[in-house]
């Protein structure tokens, strides 16, 4: 993977670290976590439209729930005709069914470049000096579990590093549940008014959804699993990525209720 991303990541070095250079006589020590930061932010500003087309298609598909589950369960003994019911929905709504993971798709590449370029201890076959640099007297290439270990000053930093992280994660999961679950929707149709069949038709209960949402929430908290083993430049670019990514869906979602 890293030679296929090799020269995007040599560029991405010499940006990072022409900006250290800049920073240092200013901030010292902490010239290159600044310029992680500032950087990765660069990079999420650059790529927030397709952020936020992800965003929509999310909110299209949550809309679009109630719809889709009775759709399944009207033809549920005719695949066929309930993918064809789901693609007029879809083709009425302006939408498809991947229209909130494509962007998300396309953002890989460029997340990747960043989060190789903060854990390889070499680029293009040099020693990567960003990793030499240091937060608080930790070199920013440590490990959480080397050098001197979960104890002392480099055990607090990334204990603090990993404890921000969580929060982050567990903030993460909230935002996506209410931006994945509207309110319940009665079930449409003649049928929606007799028997039991007249229960609310929550997105919740779609297998889908129940899917997309333990998905989520078990790869937000992966980014803590990963941090735990990752150089700590890499924990930082980690944190102040989900951050942003945060803050999108943060702002996303109070326009979106401003707008209802």
């Amino acid at each position: 993977m890293f030679s296929l991303f090799g020269v995007p990541v040599d560029a991405a070095y010499h940006l990072v670290a022409g900006f250290t250079g800049i920073l240092t006589p200013v901030l010292g020590g902490l010239a290159a976590v600044a310029a992680i930061v500032a950087v990765t932010m660069a990079v999420r500003t650059i790529l927030m439209p397709l952020s936020f087309r992800a965003l929509r298609g999310q909110a299209v598909q949550a809309r679009l729930a109630p719809q889709l589950l009775a759709l399944r369960q009207r033809y549920a003994k005719q695949p066929e005709r309930l993918q064809r019911e789901m693609s007029a929905l879809y083709k009425r709504e302006g939408t498809s069914m991947f229209a909130g993971f494509t962007p998300f798709l396309l953002q890989w590449p460029f997340l990747s470049v960043m989060y190789l370029l903060f854990r390889s201890p070499q680029v293009a076959g040099r020693p990567n000096t960003l990793l030499t640099r240091d937060l608080f007297g930790v070199p920013l290439g440590t490990h959480w579990l080397s050098g001197a270990g979960p104890l002392g000053v480099h055990g607090a930093v990334f204990a603090g590093l990993l404890v921000l992280l969580a929060g982050l994660c567990w903030l993460s999961t909230r935002l996506a549940r209410l931006m994945s679950v509207p309110p319940a929707v009665p079930a449409a149709g003649p049928k929606a008014a007799a028997g039991p069949k007249a229960a609310a038709v929550t997105p919740a209960g779609t297998p889908t959804a129940a899917a997309t949402g333990a998905l989520v929430k078990v790869l937000s908290y992966l980014t803590v699993v990963i941090a735990a083993f990752a150089p700590l430049a890499a924990g930082i670019y980690l944190l102040t990525s989900m951050g942003w990514s945060l803050a999108e869906r943060r702002f996303f979602l109070r326009r979106q209720r401003a707008v209802e």
